[in-house]
């Protein structure tokens, strides 16, 4: 996999992924950002949600369950020093569905932390993930 980041000016860059998409990331105004797109560590956190929603999503449909609707809260704790890595990160799933299956969706949290999305196992070298989740009847 390749990406490519181009400095735009002052702390923002414009990140491209080998997919075809681009996003603006930009530093915090105290470092000469302007507020343009999301810092790195940001989009790190997002990424992370984004693949372990595919995989509880993809998991839950091939266990045809009724899944209407999935929403990821994730909320991290940095070092206090450099490297500021994560080292806390609790992920909360709220699904939205017909008569989901409790067992189901803890067995798709749980396959996505322990086996599938590479986010969080990559990102758990260096922090403590926890998960919770809520469903709502549709």
């Amino acid at each position: 996999m390749k990406t490519r980041v181009t400095w735009l000016e002052d702390m923002t860059y414009v990140a491209q992924s080998p997919s075809g998409h681009a996003v603006v990331l930009d530093g915090p105004p105290e470092l000469g950002g302007h507020n343009l797109g999301p810092r790195p560590m940001e989009m790190l956190l997002m990424g992370m949600g984004g693949c372990t929603a595919i995989d509880v999503v993809n998991i839950l449909r091939k266990a045809r369950q009724d899944l209407r609707g999935c929403e990821v809260q994730l909320e991290a704790e940095r070092a206090d020093s450099d490297p500021k890595v994560f080292t806390a990160i609790h992920v909360h799933f709220i699904l939205t569905g017909k008569n989901l299956s409790a067992k189901h969706v803890e067995r798709a949290i749980q396959l996505s932390a322990e086996k599938y999305c590479s986010a969080s196992i990559m990102l758990g070298q260096t922090a403590k993930i926890t998960h919770t989740s809520e469903v709502h009847d549709a």
